[in-house]
This record gives structure tokens, sequence and C-alpha cells, in this order.
């Protein structure tokens, strides 16, 4: 039996942690990030200073301060005949902070780049690239820049300052692929709205009932992707006919909001999906791709329920790199904290799919972003002295091989293990409800559909 033929990026084996950080951050990589970074005189250059701000968010400590110091122990470490950086954290927070943020942005848009080349053999799943998306908060320090800046607090409940993080994960790897951040009171749907540019070709949306909005819908359209998105009984749905939902599974329906109406725009020509669950709320999904053929009920089933995946990034985030709450105390500090440790995130990430997909497991198997983690820590203590014992033996990468989520079997209760106090209970959206359009409807459905294909 022949086997399979592996990309040349996979068949490079890089065996040590550094060799691994390097695949992602190649000179190419590195080539990118210098031509957006401030020709400054500064003392920290962009490679000490994003090494530092990505070891960081990796080792353990119970102080940014006490990071510090580990993370650029390894640093020196690890490239010996290259400059020294400073040695204050004071220092290190200055030079961050005058770093701006599309400098960030462009050493992010250079990493989803290498990580598009090195995982392309398995980035498309039945002809789409699912990518999940999904936001949640991170909570920041009462300081008064901060409660002024970024306010959550709006009826006087007590919130803490709150950034907000939107983010698309690729739904078969697990990889965190693009972000924005955002105040407070962001709009998950703008933020949406601008990460499409990040999008790579045949990228499908899999969303939440809450992104079902018309001018995002039409975006993501012109845009050239596709969109899964869950109904609820807001969103309005017309039909020539009266719609059985018992009996229903599979239909085209026009979404037709009322401020698109009253302005006579065109209605948005979408496909239902209704997926059945016995002891569960039924899911009905809605999608652009009208062809059954190039998107079976089978396969959006599936992508839906991988966008769990994405809540299950959020909680690695929070819980097992601690990032519930951030440690900055200014605006520009926790910024650049979040971005750096997303950045640090989605490389962890990519180590563990890299070891996977080496031995052609990515996409049916997920790495342990908290094995992943715990291999990353030996490794900064075995290069940084602190601890030496028998894991040389075996490399980084084959100890990242191992390090899998295990097997579980299906889950047929509520995935909340107990009541929390500031928790909603959740609840199933409701199904959509299909309005029949009468004459005077039919009538501006004609005029709206005429004149754009006048227009086209």
């Amino acid at each position: 039996m022949a086997r399979t033929r592996r990309p040349r990026d996979l068949m490079a084996q890089p065996e040590s942690f550094l060799g691994c950080l390097n695949h992602f951050l190649t000179p190419a990589v590195w080539r990118q990030v210098l031509r957006g970074w401030p020709r400054r005189a500064l003392r920290w250059r962009p490679q000490p200073l994003l090494l530092v701000l990505l070891v960081m968010t990796w080792c353990a400590g119970d102080s940014q301060a006490e990071r510090f110091e580990t993370a650029r122990a390894f640093y020196v470490a690890s490239y010996q005949r290259k400059r020294r950086p400073g040695r204050s954290f004071e220092g290190f927070q200055q030079a961050l902070a005058r770093v701006p943020a599309r400098a960030l942005r462009r050493v992010a848009a250079a990493v989803r780049a290498r990580l598009h080349q090195v995982f392309a053999a398995c980035w498309l799943v039945d002809g789409f690239v699912p990518l999940g998306c999904d936001g949640s908060t991170l909570a920041c320090p009462r300081t008064p820049q901060l409660e002024r800046r970024l306010r959550a607090d709006t009826v006087g409940d007590g919130r803490p300052p709150t950034v907000w993080v939107t983010a698309f994960v690729h739904l078969s790897l697990g990889l965190l692929w693009s972000w924005r951040l955002g105040g407070a009171h962001a709009s998950e749907q703008r933020h949406l709205a601008h990460l499409l540019a990040t999008l790579p070709r045949r990228a499908l949306v899999v969303t939440d009932a809450g992104y079902t909005g018309y001018e995002l819908l039409r975006a993501i359209i012109r845009a050239g992707q596709s969109f899964l998105i869950r109904l609820s009984s807001k969103a309005p749905l017309y039909t020539d006919g009266r719609v059985n939902l018992a009996r229903f599974k599979d239909g085209v329906a026009y979404y037709w909001p009322q401020e698109a109406q009253q302005e006579q725009r065109p209605p948005l020509e979408v496909r239902v999906i209704h997926l059945r669950r016995k002891g569960k709320g039924d899911v009905w999904l809605m999608t652009d791709v009208l062809d059954a053929g190039r998107l079976p009920r089978e396969t959006a089933s599936k992508f839906y329920r991988w966008r769990w995946r994405n809540e299950g990034l959020f909680r690695t985030y929070k819980r097992t790199l601690g990032k519930v709450k951030l440690l900055s105390r200014t605006v520009a500090q926790a910024h650049r904290e979040a971005e750096g440790s997303l950045l640090a995130l989605q490389l962890l990430l990519a180590h563990g799919a890299l070891a996977l997909a080496h031995d052609g497991d990515a996409g049916r198997r997920l790495p342990s972003a908290r094995q992943v983690l715990r291999e990353i820590r030996a490794d900064l203590r075995d290069v940084t002295g602190m601890y030496l014992g028998p894991r040389q033996r075996r490399s980084y990468l084959q100890r990242l091989r191992r390090a899998q989520r295990p097997r579980w079997r299906r889950r047929r209760h509520n995935q909340v293990r107990r009541p929390w106090p500031t928790r909603k209970e959740h609840k199933p959206p409701k199904p959509p409800k299909f309005r029949r359009m009468g004459t005077d409807l039919k009538d501006l459905l004609a005029k709206t559909l005429g004149i754009t294909r006048d227009t086209d």
C-alpha cells in the first residue's frame, strides 16, 4: 500500500522546541515583520521583543516580572551570539508600548500566511475551510485609565474594565486563525466584518444565532465567502407557501428584514436546514450554499457540531494560559498583552497540530493544549538550566505526538457542571417563523429583484 505523500514543510522535522518555533517564525516571516516595524534606535529589537513576549505567556510565574526573567534567560541561552536585550522589565514594557498596533497586526498576518503554507494538505474539509467565529471578554485591573477607557459598568453593577475579543478558529485543526480586539461595548458583527479580509479562499463562516444581520450577511457574500449560521425565532424568513415545521428538513427561503423592505433592498436567498436532536432542542441552520450536493445536511451538521471547538479555544486561553484577567494597567499595555498572548496561543496550538500532521492525524485528533504547554515549560527549564533530567532521551516533537486529547465518550448531559452565580442558563433558540408573502410583498419582491437584475 502506497504511503500518502506529505508536503515539504511536514517532511522537515524540527525535533526541538526552538526548532518548532523557528519552523513557524521563519526568516521570511521576520522580514515581513521588519517592514512594518518602527525605525527607532531601541535597545529592544523586533526578534527579542516578540520572542520574550511569547515566552512570557508560556512560562510559569506568579507575576509578569518573574515571567520576564525566565523569558529573557531563554532568549539569551538560545541566541548566545546575538546582542543581548535590556535587563529590566520596565524597559521591556516601555519598548513594547512604543510598538504601534499595526506592527503587531502585521506579525499576525505573517504567521497566518505561514500556517496556511504548513497545513495546506489538511486545510480543506469537504470542499470548505470551516472557520468558527465567536467572542469573549477579558477582565482588566481597576486602574483609573482602564476604568475610564474600558468601562463595562453601565447600570451600576460594578463590573471591571473589559476587553472584548472576537476570534476565528479553524474547526478541523483547532487552530486560532485571526482575531480582533475592542472595548467593553464592541460589536461582534462589526468585528466579524473587519476580519473578513483575513479569511482564506473557500472559507465557511460558522457562527451561532447572534450573527444574523442583513448587512453582515451581505458583506460575507460580497467577500466571496459562505456562511452557516444558526437561526432563531427572530430571523425574518419568507416563503411563497406555508411550511410545516414538523416535516421540514431542507428548503429555500428569503431572509428579508423590515429595514431592508422599507429601503427596497433585495432579500437574501438562503437555504434552511433542520437538524433534529433526540432529547435536546432542534437546530435550524441558514446558509447561502443553495446546492445540497456541495454542502449536504450531514456535512453542515458536522461543521456546526465542531463550532464548540471555538468555545474550547477561549477556555484554553483563559484557563490553561491564565488569561481570565489581564495584568497590564494601561490601555496600550493591555492591548499588547492580549495581542502577544493570542499569538502565543496560536503558535502553541500550531506546535501540537504539527506533530499530529506529521503522523497523518491532523483533523482527526486535536492536540491537548495543556500537555503541549507542559512540554514547552519542560524545554524552557532545560534551556535556561533550571532543570536537567532524563527528558533529553526523547525529542520535543516526539513528546508532542503524545500530547493528544483523550477520546471521550459523547456526553449526553448538560456540559455545565454546576450553576454559577453570574451565569445565565442557556436556552436554545426557538425555531424560525416562516411568513407567507402576500400580494403586496410579492410585488415588492419582483420589483427589487428586477432592479438588481437591471443594475447587474
